[in-house]
């Protein structure tokens, strides 16, 4: 059967060799894996946002997990993204139209005033939705009107940072 201290260096060679052969198959897959993942979140079909008057913020926050969740990248193309359809401005893929008027307001119930602790803790939630210049400017002076809006257009926020479609 030969020399054992040979057949023990050549054992060792060759799970030496195996070994490292395994490590690079699965630096090889892992590799793959992420590319693919990636490739497949940026080739989704994009959510295009047409006209959005908004809604519940419970309902949108429900809607920006599904959309941070699965990476589907957002388009805000439509003429108007008013209330909670602002939210969706703190998704990392998302982009708008400059000619999307976007409609910022402080939180109500249906057009009413909030309690302040209410009022603050809304108004907050919000404001974490948004890039941070645009969070400063909402909790300093966008929330603060109810019964309107403070208009502002998808060019202004692409010159705050906001990616263009």
């Amino acid at each position: 059967m030969g020399d054992p201290a040979k057949r023990a260096v050549r054992i060792k060679a060759v799970f030496g060799t195996l070994s490292k052969t395994l490590a690079t198959t699965a630096a090889v897959t892992m590799a793959l894996f992420f590319v693919t993942e990636t490739a497949f979140a940026a080739g989704q079909t994009p959510y295009v946002v047409g006209n959005d008057r908004g809604g519940y913020v419970r309902d949108r926050l429900i809607e920006l997990n599904n959309l941070r969740s699965s990476g589907r990248p957002v388009e805000i193309r439509g003429r108007i993204c008013f209330s909670t359809c602002t939210m969706l401005l703190g998704l990392p893929n998302t982009c708008v139209s400059p000619n999307t008027t976007f409609g910022f307001h402080g939180p109500s119930k249906s057009g009413h005033p909030l309690p302040a602790d209410e009022f603050d803790r809304y108004s907050r939630i919000i404001a974490a939705n948004y890039p941070p210049q645009l969070n400063t400017w909402y909790m300093q002076t966008g929330r603060k009107r109810i019964n309107s809006v403070y208009k502002i257009k998808g060019s202004t926020l692409i010159q705050m940072g906001v990616r263009s479609c």
